[in-house]
């Protein structure tokens, strides 16, 4: 696991597949997804050189950003958050349904899958459920932001007052170019593709993927541009 200061703030957590985010208001910490499983005690070790992490709140229920939930409530007591449709599968409930893939995104989830730990995550009992609009006490108020599309309970999360977007898997930055992306393996490319209108809509400096290099300067400007390329008001 790589850890990237992205502002005093706000750090980046990379893994192998996927990445998260660690934001510190005093001595108080929210993470924003959580990785694979596997990672939790080295989240964890780095997030108490913060302060105490409060909370967990994951963008959806795919298992290289909440695999490492459960492990990180466990060792902390966080609470983990999650979109009120998407927290059955969070919870290991319901199976989330998988995406619609197309040919050419075939072999990236293969290749994806193959790099992730086998034999499924443990599953927080508890989360808290949020829809779009809700605001939790974190960075100066950090609003949940519903953008389907990716999965049906995918959200962003949005702090205001500090210019921060943390989009999950809705929107992706290309490895190869660094270029703002429709995020890929969705299960609703319309709704995607909507979303994704949506969130370059928002007052953002600082825009924070699922996966991907963040765009850490005129990021609205960055992905409204991207936006207008895949069709989407933004």
């Amino acid at each position: 696991m790589d850890v990237v200061e992205l502002l005093p703030r706000l750090h980046l957590l990379r893994f192998p597949v996927g990445q998260a985010y660690l934001w510190r208001d005093g001595d108080e910490v929210t993470l924003i997804d959580a990785g694979p499983a596997g990672y939790g005690a080295r989240i964890v070790e780095t997030a108490r050189a913060a302060g105490r992490v409060r909370r967990v709140v994951l963008t959806h229920f795919h298992e290289d950003h909440a695999g490492g939930a459960q492990e990180v409530a466990a060792l902390t007591g966080a609470e983990v958050v999650a979109h009120t449709v998407e927290a059955p599968a969070v919870r290991g409930e319901v199976a989330g349904p998988p995406p619609v893939l197309e040919a050419w995104e075939r072999p990236l989830h293969e290749n994806a899958a193959r790099q992730l730990p086998r034999g499924g995550f443990a599953r927080p009992a508890r989360v808290t459920e949020v829809v779009d609009g809700d605001v939790l006490d974190f960075g100066g108020g950090a609003r949940i932001v519903h953008a389907p599309g990716h999965t049906e309970g995918s959200i962003a999360v949005h702090l205001p007052s500090h210019g921060v977007l943390c989009t999950g898997d809705a929107v992706a930055a290309s490895p190869v170019d660094g270029s703002v992306l429709l995020g890929v393996f969705n299960v609703d490319r319309d709704r995607a593709v909507a979303s994704f209108g949506r969130l370059a809509g928002l007052d953002t400096e600082v825009a924070c993927f699922g996966h991907g290099d963040p765009v850490t300067t005129r990021a609205g400007d960055v992905l409204r541009a991207s936006a207008r390329t895949h069709g989407a008001a933004g």
